[in-house]
C-alpha cells in the first residue's frame, strides 16, 4: 500500500530535470495547474520525467521509469496570462507503477533513490572539474546561479556537467539512472572524450 511519502505527481516532459538544475516551465493545462495547486497547500514538489511515448500536451505520455523531484522556487505570470515556475532539481526516484487521475494527470509510486555521497574526485576524474570551471567561466551570471560550488565533489561535478554540456536527452537520461557518482563520472569522459 503507498504511502503520501512515495506518491508524486508527474509532469512529464520531453527534457530531463537533473540535482540541483533549475528549469523554467510555462503553466497553461488544467491538470497541471490542480498540481501546482496541491504542491502548494501540502508543500511539496512533483516529478519530471522523460517522455518516452506521446506529447507534454494532451492525453497523457508514457514516463520514463526514473525521474527527479522538482521543488518550486519562484512563480509568476507571463506576458501571455500563463503562469510561469522556475523549479529545482531534487531527489531522484524511481517510479514503481502509475495511475491516471481522471483529470489526465499521472500519478507514481516511487522509490527514492539514495542521496549521492559526497566523495572527491578521483585524480582520472579531474580533468572534468577543470572543463567545468571552463564552461562555467563562459556563462554571465554563473556565480549567481551556482553560488555553492564544488569543483572537488564528484556528484556536483557530474550532475552540472549532466546539465550544462550539450547531451542528448537519452544522454541524460542514462546519467540519471546511475547510483554512483564516479560512474557517472566515467560515462561523462567517455562522451566528451567522443
Amino acid at each position: 500500500m503507498a504511502t503520501d511519502d512515495d506518491c508524486l505527481p508527474l509532469f512529464p516532459l520531453r527534457t530531463v530535470l537533473v540535482p540541483g538544475a533549475a528549469l523554467g516551465l510555462r503553466v497553461f493545462e488544467p491538470r497541471y495547474l490542480d498540481l501546482v495547486r496541491d504542491c502548494g497547500r501540502r508543500g511539496g514538489g512533483f516529478g519530471i520525467c522523460l517522455i518516452l511515448d506521446g506529447d507534454e500536451v494532451g492525453a497523457p505520455a508514457t514516463p520514463a521509469g526514473f525521474g527527479t523531484e522538482a521543488l518550486i522556487e519562484d512563480f509568476d505570470l507571463g506576458d501571455d496570462g500563463l503562469l510561469t515556475l522556475r523549479v529545482r532539481g531534487a531527489r531522484r526516484f524511481h517510479v514503481r507503477r502509475t495511475r491516471v487521475r481522471d483529470n489526465g494527470l499521472i500519478v507514481a509510486e516511487v522509490d527514492w533513490q539514495a542521496p549521492d555521497p559526497s566523495t572527491d574526485l578521483l585524480p582520472q576524474h579531474a580533468l572534468l572539474g577543470v572543463v567545468l570551471e571552463k564552461i562555467l567561466e563562459r556563462i554571465d551570471g554563473a556565480d549567481r546561479a551556482f553560488p555553492k560550488q564544488h569543483f572537488d565533489d564528484a556528484a556536483w561535478v557530474g550532475w552540472r556537467l549532466a546539465e550544462l554540456l550539450p547531451l542528448t536527452q537519452a544522454q541524460r537520461q542514462g546519467l540519471l539512472q546511475q547510483d554512483d557518482p564516479d560512474e557517472r563520472l566515467e560515462t561523462l569522459l567517455r562522451l566528451v572524450d567522443d
